[in-house]
Protein backbone atom coordinates (compact mmCIF):
# COMPACT_ATOMS: atom_id res chain seq x y z
CA UNK A 1 0.00 0.00 0.00
CA UNK A 2 1.26 3.47 -0.92
CA UNK A 3 1.53 6.46 1.39
CA UNK A 4 -1.15 8.62 -0.22
CA UNK A 5 0.16 11.88 1.23
CA UNK A 6 3.65 11.29 -0.19
CA UNK A 7 2.20 10.01 -3.47
CA UNK A 8 0.04 13.11 -4.04
CA UNK A 9 2.92 15.38 -3.06
CA UNK A 10 5.23 13.75 -5.65
CA UNK A 11 2.55 13.81 -8.34
CA UNK A 12 1.87 17.50 -7.71
CA UNK A 13 5.59 18.36 -7.77
CA UNK A 14 6.20 16.53 -11.06
CA UNK A 15 3.19 18.19 -12.65
CA UNK A 16 4.02 21.70 -11.46
CA UNK A 17 7.82 21.77 -11.76
CA UNK A 18 8.45 19.49 -14.72
CA UNK A 19 5.16 19.76 -16.60
CA UNK A 20 4.47 16.01 -16.49
CA UNK A 21 0.71 15.31 -16.29
CA UNK A 22 -0.42 13.43 -13.17
CA UNK A 23 -2.11 10.78 -15.35
CA UNK A 24 1.19 10.02 -17.11
CA UNK A 25 3.01 9.43 -13.83
CA UNK A 26 0.23 7.14 -12.56
CA UNK A 27 0.40 5.26 -15.87
CA UNK A 28 4.16 4.83 -15.39
CA UNK A 29 3.70 3.50 -11.84
CA UNK A 30 1.01 1.06 -12.97
CA UNK A 31 3.21 -0.18 -15.82
CA UNK A 32 6.10 -0.67 -13.39
CA UNK A 33 3.95 -2.58 -10.88
CA UNK A 34 2.61 -4.80 -13.67
CA UNK A 35 6.16 -5.50 -14.85
CA UNK A 36 7.30 -6.38 -11.33
CA UNK A 37 4.29 -8.64 -10.75
CA UNK A 38 4.82 -10.41 -14.07
CA UNK A 39 8.52 -10.96 -13.37
CA UNK A 40 7.88 -12.41 -9.92
CA UNK A 41 4.54 -14.24 -10.05
CA UNK A 42 2.99 -14.48 -13.55
CA UNK A 43 3.19 -17.36 -15.98
CA UNK A 44 5.08 -16.97 -19.22
CA UNK A 45 3.08 -15.14 -21.88
CA UNK A 46 0.54 -13.61 -19.52
CA UNK A 47 -0.57 -10.04 -20.17
CA UNK A 48 -0.73 -8.28 -16.80
CA UNK A 49 -2.20 -4.90 -15.97
CA UNK A 50 -2.12 -3.03 -12.70
CA UNK A 51 -4.67 -0.50 -11.49
CA UNK A 52 -3.71 1.92 -8.76
CA UNK A 53 -6.49 3.26 -6.55
CA UNK A 54 -5.41 6.70 -5.32
CA UNK A 55 -8.28 6.89 -2.85
CA UNK A 56 -7.08 3.84 -0.87
CA UNK A 57 -3.46 3.43 -2.01
CA UNK A 58 -4.08 -0.20 -3.02
CA UNK A 59 -3.28 -1.90 -6.32
CA UNK A 60 -5.36 -4.45 -8.26
CA UNK A 61 -3.70 -6.85 -10.72
CA UNK A 62 -5.55 -8.29 -13.68
CA UNK A 63 -4.82 -10.71 -16.49
CA UNK A 64 -6.01 -9.71 -19.95
CA UNK A 65 -7.05 -12.17 -22.68
CA UNK A 66 -8.07 -11.38 -26.24
CA UNK A 67 -11.20 -13.05 -27.69
CA UNK A 68 -10.23 -15.12 -30.77
CA UNK A 69 -11.44 -17.93 -33.01
CA UNK A 70 -10.05 -20.13 -35.79
CA UNK A 71 -10.00 -17.19 -38.25
CA UNK A 72 -7.69 -15.03 -36.13
CA UNK A 73 -5.22 -17.51 -34.57
CA UNK A 74 -3.45 -20.75 -35.47
CA UNK A 75 -3.63 -23.96 -33.48
CA UNK A 76 -1.09 -26.77 -33.08
CA UNK A 77 -2.39 -28.67 -36.12
CA UNK A 78 -2.01 -25.57 -38.27
CA UNK A 79 1.52 -25.08 -36.96
CA UNK A 80 2.56 -28.66 -37.84
CA UNK A 81 1.11 -28.26 -41.33
CA UNK A 82 3.02 -24.99 -41.76
CA UNK A 83 6.25 -26.71 -40.71
CA UNK A 84 5.71 -29.43 -43.33
CA UNK A 85 5.19 -26.85 -46.05
CA UNK A 86 7.88 -24.47 -44.80
CA UNK A 87 10.29 -25.32 -47.61
CA UNK A 88 7.67 -24.34 -50.20
CA UNK A 89 6.69 -21.02 -48.58
CA UNK A 90 8.37 -17.89 -49.92
CA UNK A 91 9.42 -15.05 -47.60
CA UNK A 92 6.49 -12.74 -46.85
CA UNK A 93 3.91 -15.40 -47.72
CA UNK A 94 2.14 -18.07 -45.68
CA UNK A 95 -0.08 -17.93 -42.58
CA UNK A 96 0.53 -14.72 -40.65
CA UNK A 97 -1.95 -15.49 -37.85
CA UNK A 98 -0.40 -15.65 -34.37
CA UNK A 99 -0.25 -19.01 -32.59
CA UNK A 100 -2.99 -19.63 -30.01
CA UNK A 101 -1.69 -19.06 -26.48
CA UNK A 102 -4.11 -19.91 -23.65
CA UNK A 103 -2.40 -17.31 -21.44
CA UNK A 104 -3.13 -14.54 -23.95
CA UNK A 105 -6.18 -15.75 -25.86
CA UNK A 106 -9.65 -17.10 -25.11
CA UNK A 107 -11.90 -18.73 -27.68
CA UNK A 108 -15.10 -16.90 -28.61
CA UNK A 109 -17.32 -19.82 -27.50
CA UNK A 110 -15.66 -19.94 -24.07
CA UNK A 111 -15.71 -16.15 -23.74
CA UNK A 112 -19.46 -16.04 -24.33
CA UNK A 113 -19.96 -18.37 -21.37
CA UNK A 114 -18.45 -15.59 -19.25
CA UNK A 115 -19.84 -12.55 -21.06
CA UNK A 116 -22.73 -13.07 -23.44
CA UNK A 117 -22.29 -10.01 -25.72
CA UNK A 118 -18.54 -10.36 -26.23
CA UNK A 119 -17.15 -10.06 -29.79
CA UNK A 120 -13.96 -11.05 -31.63
CA UNK A 121 -11.06 -8.80 -30.70
CA UNK A 122 -12.56 -7.77 -27.36
CA UNK A 123 -10.61 -8.19 -24.14
CA UNK A 124 -11.68 -10.12 -21.07
CA UNK A 125 -10.15 -9.18 -17.74
CA UNK A 126 -9.56 -11.68 -14.93
CA UNK A 127 -8.68 -10.64 -11.39
CA UNK A 128 -5.40 -11.92 -9.95
CA UNK A 129 -4.29 -12.38 -6.38
CA UNK A 130 -2.77 -9.19 -4.98
CA UNK A 131 0.88 -9.47 -3.99
CA UNK A 132 2.84 -7.08 -1.83
CA UNK A 133 6.22 -8.85 -1.65
CA UNK A 134 8.49 -8.35 -4.66
CA UNK A 135 11.98 -9.65 -5.16
CA UNK A 136 14.99 -7.35 -5.50
CA UNK A 137 15.25 -7.86 -9.27
CA UNK A 138 11.52 -7.23 -9.78
CA UNK A 139 11.70 -4.05 -7.68
CA UNK A 140 14.74 -2.83 -9.63
CA UNK A 141 12.92 -3.53 -12.91
CA UNK A 142 9.91 -1.58 -11.66
CA UNK A 143 12.15 1.37 -10.76
CA UNK A 144 13.70 1.39 -14.24
CA UNK A 145 10.26 1.29 -15.88
CA UNK A 146 9.09 4.27 -13.80
CA UNK A 147 12.22 6.29 -14.68
CA UNK A 148 11.85 5.46 -18.37
CA UNK A 149 8.15 6.32 -18.47
CA UNK A 150 8.70 9.62 -16.65
CA UNK A 151 11.48 10.53 -19.07
CA UNK A 152 9.22 9.74 -22.02
CA UNK A 153 6.42 11.84 -20.51
CA UNK A 154 8.82 14.69 -19.83
CA UNK A 155 10.10 14.55 -23.43
CA UNK A 156 6.52 14.78 -24.73
CA UNK A 157 5.85 17.71 -22.39
CA UNK A 158 9.01 19.55 -23.50
CA UNK A 159 8.22 18.93 -27.18
CA UNK A 160 4.72 20.34 -26.69
CA UNK A 161 5.94 23.42 -24.81
CA UNK A 162 8.84 24.38 -27.07
CA UNK A 163 7.17 23.17 -30.26
CA UNK A 164 4.51 25.83 -29.63
CA UNK A 165 7.29 28.45 -29.17
CA UNK A 166 9.17 27.60 -32.36
CA UNK A 167 9.77 30.77 -34.36
CA UNK A 168 9.76 32.94 -31.23
CA UNK A 169 12.51 34.59 -29.20
CA UNK A 170 13.43 32.80 -25.99
CA UNK A 171 16.01 33.62 -23.36
CA UNK A 172 18.30 31.55 -21.17
CA UNK A 173 21.71 31.51 -19.54
CA UNK A 174 24.95 30.35 -21.10
CA UNK A 175 25.69 26.89 -19.74
CA UNK A 176 28.94 26.03 -21.51
CA UNK A 177 30.89 26.52 -24.76
CA UNK A 178 32.14 23.61 -26.86
CA UNK A 179 33.92 23.87 -30.22
CA UNK A 180 32.43 27.27 -30.90
CA UNK A 181 28.88 26.16 -30.09
CA UNK A 182 27.10 27.69 -27.11
CA UNK A 183 24.79 25.60 -24.92
CA UNK A 184 22.02 27.64 -23.33
CA UNK A 185 20.06 26.60 -20.24
CA UNK A 186 16.41 27.37 -21.01
CA UNK A 187 15.00 25.94 -17.79
CA UNK A 188 13.36 22.65 -18.77
CA UNK A 189 15.67 22.00 -21.71
CA UNK A 190 19.03 22.96 -23.18
CA UNK A 191 19.30 24.91 -26.42
CA UNK A 192 22.28 25.00 -28.75
CA UNK A 193 23.44 28.19 -30.46
CA UNK A 194 25.69 26.92 -33.28
CA UNK A 195 28.75 28.91 -34.30
CA UNK A 196 27.21 29.73 -37.71
CA UNK A 197 24.08 31.14 -36.02
CA UNK A 198 25.97 33.54 -33.74
CA UNK A 199 26.56 37.21 -34.48
CA UNK A 200 30.23 37.58 -35.50
CA UNK A 201 32.30 39.32 -32.85
CA UNK A 202 29.99 38.57 -29.94
CA UNK A 203 31.55 36.88 -26.92
CA UNK A 204 29.68 35.08 -24.15
CA UNK A 205 30.55 34.11 -20.59
CA UNK A 206 29.18 31.24 -18.53
CA UNK A 207 26.04 32.33 -16.65
CA UNK A 208 25.40 35.30 -18.98
CA UNK A 209 21.81 35.89 -20.20
CA UNK A 210 21.26 35.51 -23.93
CA UNK A 211 18.24 35.93 -26.21
CA UNK A 212 17.86 34.05 -29.47
CA UNK A 213 15.35 32.80 -32.01
CA UNK A 214 14.14 29.23 -31.48
CA UNK A 215 14.13 28.11 -35.12
CA UNK A 216 14.10 24.31 -34.84
CA UNK A 217 12.80 21.75 -32.34
CA UNK A 218 14.09 18.22 -32.89
CA UNK A 219 13.30 14.98 -31.07
CA UNK A 220 15.91 12.23 -30.98
CA UNK A 221 16.73 9.13 -28.97
CA UNK A 222 19.01 11.26 -26.77
CA UNK A 223 16.32 13.82 -25.99
CA UNK A 224 14.92 17.07 -27.34
CA UNK A 225 17.28 19.42 -29.19
CA UNK A 226 16.42 23.11 -29.41
CA UNK A 227 18.37 24.97 -32.08
CA UNK A 228 18.81 28.72 -31.61
CA UNK A 229 19.92 31.57 -33.86
CA UNK A 230 20.88 35.22 -33.49
CA UNK A 231 22.02 35.55 -37.11
CA UNK A 232 18.85 34.69 -39.04
CA UNK A 233 16.76 37.54 -40.52
CA UNK A 234 13.76 36.19 -38.60
CA UNK A 235 15.50 37.13 -35.33
CA UNK A 236 15.54 40.73 -36.52
CA UNK A 237 11.83 40.55 -37.38
CA UNK A 238 10.89 39.19 -33.96
CA UNK A 239 12.93 41.88 -32.20
CA UNK A 240 11.02 44.59 -34.08
CA UNK A 241 7.72 42.86 -33.27
CA UNK A 242 8.63 43.07 -29.57
CA UNK A 243 9.33 46.81 -29.86
CA UNK A 244 6.68 47.94 -32.38
CA UNK A 245 3.02 46.99 -31.77
CA UNK A 246 2.27 47.83 -35.42
CA UNK A 247 4.62 45.03 -36.51
CA UNK A 248 3.32 42.58 -33.90
CA UNK A 249 -0.29 43.15 -34.99
CA UNK A 250 0.51 42.81 -38.71
CA UNK A 251 -0.16 46.44 -39.67
CA UNK A 252 3.48 46.76 -40.68
CA UNK A 253 4.60 43.88 -42.90
CA UNK A 254 8.20 42.80 -43.55
CA UNK A 255 8.49 42.34 -47.32
CA UNK A 256 12.20 41.57 -47.65
CA UNK A 257 15.32 41.43 -45.49
CA UNK A 258 18.99 41.34 -46.46
CA UNK A 259 21.26 40.78 -43.48
CA UNK A 260 24.95 40.45 -42.77
CA UNK A 261 24.69 39.68 -39.07
CA UNK A 262 26.69 41.93 -36.76
CA UNK A 263 27.51 44.42 -39.51
CA UNK A 264 24.52 45.77 -41.45
CA UNK A 265 20.99 44.88 -42.50
CA UNK A 266 18.45 46.33 -44.91
CA UNK A 267 14.76 45.87 -44.14
CA UNK A 268 11.93 46.61 -46.59
CA UNK A 269 8.53 47.16 -44.97
CA UNK A 270 5.03 48.07 -46.06
CA UNK A 271 1.85 49.08 -44.26
CA UNK A 272 -1.61 47.56 -44.61
CA UNK A 273 -3.07 50.80 -43.21
CA UNK A 274 -2.58 53.97 -45.32
CA UNK A 275 -2.60 56.04 -42.13
CA UNK A 276 0.40 54.17 -40.67
CA UNK A 277 3.97 55.03 -41.68
CA UNK A 278 5.80 51.66 -41.78
CA UNK A 279 9.29 53.14 -41.53
CA UNK A 280 8.37 55.55 -38.76
CA UNK A 281 6.67 52.76 -36.80
CA UNK A 282 9.89 50.75 -36.67
CA UNK A 283 12.17 53.72 -36.05
CA UNK A 284 10.01 55.02 -33.21
CA UNK A 285 9.94 58.45 -31.60
CA UNK A 286 13.46 59.86 -31.64
CA UNK A 287 14.67 56.49 -32.92
CA UNK A 288 14.06 54.72 -29.61
CA UNK A 289 12.67 51.52 -31.15
CA UNK A 290 15.36 50.97 -33.74
CA UNK A 291 18.09 51.86 -31.23
CA UNK A 292 16.80 49.18 -28.84
CA UNK A 293 17.00 46.57 -31.62
CA UNK A 294 20.45 47.82 -32.68
CA UNK A 295 21.66 47.51 -29.09
CA UNK A 296 20.45 43.89 -28.86
CA UNK A 297 22.33 43.15 -32.10
CA UNK A 298 25.60 44.55 -30.79
CA UNK A 299 25.51 47.78 -32.77
CA UNK A 300 24.48 46.31 -36.14
CA UNK A 301 23.48 49.10 -38.54
CA UNK A 302 19.89 48.95 -39.77
CA UNK A 303 18.56 50.56 -42.94
CA UNK A 304 14.75 50.57 -42.89
CA UNK A 305 13.11 51.45 -46.21
CA UNK A 306 9.58 51.44 -47.57
CA UNK A 307 8.84 48.63 -49.98
CA UNK A 308 7.44 49.51 -53.39
CA UNK A 309 5.87 47.51 -56.20
CA UNK A 310 7.73 49.78 -58.62
CA UNK A 311 11.15 48.11 -59.16
CA UNK A 312 12.91 51.40 -59.97
CA UNK A 313 11.64 53.11 -56.84
CA UNK A 314 12.40 50.04 -54.72
CA UNK A 315 15.98 49.85 -56.01
CA UNK A 316 16.50 53.57 -55.35
CA UNK A 317 15.27 53.13 -51.78
CA UNK A 318 17.40 50.00 -51.31
CA UNK A 319 20.57 51.92 -52.23
CA UNK A 320 19.93 54.60 -49.60
CA UNK A 321 21.50 56.65 -48.15
CA UNK A 322 22.98 57.30 -51.61
CA UNK A 323 21.06 59.61 -53.99
CA UNK A 324 20.39 57.99 -57.37
CA UNK A 325 20.27 59.93 -60.67
CA UNK A 326 18.68 57.23 -62.85
CA UNK A 327 17.73 53.56 -62.93
CA UNK A 328 17.61 51.56 -66.18
CA UNK A 329 16.13 48.04 -65.96
CA UNK A 330 16.95 45.09 -68.23
CA UNK A 331 14.23 42.59 -67.32
CA UNK A 332 15.59 39.94 -69.70
CA UNK A 333 18.83 39.77 -67.70
CA UNK A 334 17.25 40.88 -64.38
CA UNK A 335 19.80 43.69 -64.33
CA UNK A 336 19.54 47.28 -63.07
CA UNK A 337 22.01 49.92 -64.24
CA UNK A 338 22.34 52.76 -61.75
CA UNK A 339 23.86 56.19 -62.40
CA UNK A 340 25.12 58.28 -59.50
CA UNK A 341 27.07 61.48 -59.08
CA UNK A 342 30.73 61.13 -58.26
CA UNK A 343 30.25 62.34 -54.70
CA UNK A 344 27.63 59.58 -54.15
CA UNK A 345 29.77 56.70 -55.37
CA UNK A 346 31.18 55.72 -52.01
CA UNK A 347 27.73 55.83 -50.35
CA UNK A 348 26.11 53.76 -53.10
CA UNK A 349 28.84 51.15 -53.05
CA UNK A 350 29.45 51.07 -49.31
CA UNK A 351 32.51 49.83 -47.45
CA UNK A 352 33.74 46.68 -49.18
CA UNK A 353 30.75 46.88 -51.56
CA UNK A 354 28.38 46.09 -48.70
CA UNK A 355 25.65 48.63 -49.51
CA UNK A 356 25.23 47.57 -53.13
CA UNK A 357 25.55 43.90 -52.19
CA UNK A 358 22.75 44.12 -49.60
CA UNK A 359 20.61 46.14 -52.03
CA UNK A 360 20.97 43.39 -54.63
CA UNK A 361 19.94 40.75 -52.08
CA UNK A 362 17.01 42.85 -50.91
CA UNK A 363 15.58 43.60 -54.35
CA UNK A 364 16.56 40.43 -56.19
CA UNK A 365 18.10 42.47 -59.06
CA UNK A 366 21.69 42.42 -60.30
CA UNK A 367 22.90 45.97 -59.80
CA UNK A 368 25.56 47.83 -61.83
CA UNK A 369 26.58 51.24 -60.51
CA UNK A 370 28.09 53.78 -62.89
CA UNK A 371 29.42 57.24 -62.24
CA UNK A 372 27.84 60.16 -64.07
CA UNK A 373 30.71 59.99 -66.55
CA UNK A 374 29.64 56.46 -67.56
CA UNK A 375 32.37 54.39 -65.93
CA UNK A 376 31.22 51.31 -64.11
CA UNK A 377 32.31 51.57 -60.50
CA UNK A 378 30.55 48.62 -58.87
CA UNK A 379 28.49 45.57 -59.64
CA UNK A 380 26.49 43.40 -57.27
CA UNK A 381 24.35 40.36 -57.84
CA UNK A 382 21.48 39.04 -55.78
CA UNK A 383 22.71 36.04 -53.79
CA UNK A 384 20.89 32.72 -54.10
CA UNK A 385 20.91 32.66 -50.31
CA UNK A 386 19.12 35.98 -49.94
CA UNK A 387 16.05 35.84 -47.67
CA UNK A 388 12.87 35.06 -49.51
CA UNK A 389 10.48 37.94 -49.85
CA UNK A 390 7.39 37.72 -47.69
CA UNK A 391 4.03 38.18 -49.28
Amino acid sequence: MFDLKVMNSVLGELEEDRGIPRAKVIEAIEAALATAYKKEYAKRGQVIRAQLDLSTGTTEFKQVKEVVDESTVRFEDDVEEDERDEAEVKPGEGDVRPRFNPEQHILLADARLIKRDVSLGDELVFALETKADYGRIAAQTAKQVIIQKIREAEKVSVMAEYGARQGQIISGTVQRMERGNIYVDLGRATGILPYDEQIPGERYRQGERVRALLYQVEESARGVFLRLSRAKPEFLVKLFEMEAPEAAHGTVVFKAIAREAGSRSKVAVASTDPHVDPVGSLVGQRGVRVSTVTSELGGEKLDIIEWSENPKQFIEEALSPARILSVVLDEAENKATIQVAEDQQSLAIGRGGQNVRLAAKLTGWRIDIQSIGGAKVAEAEASAEAPAKEE
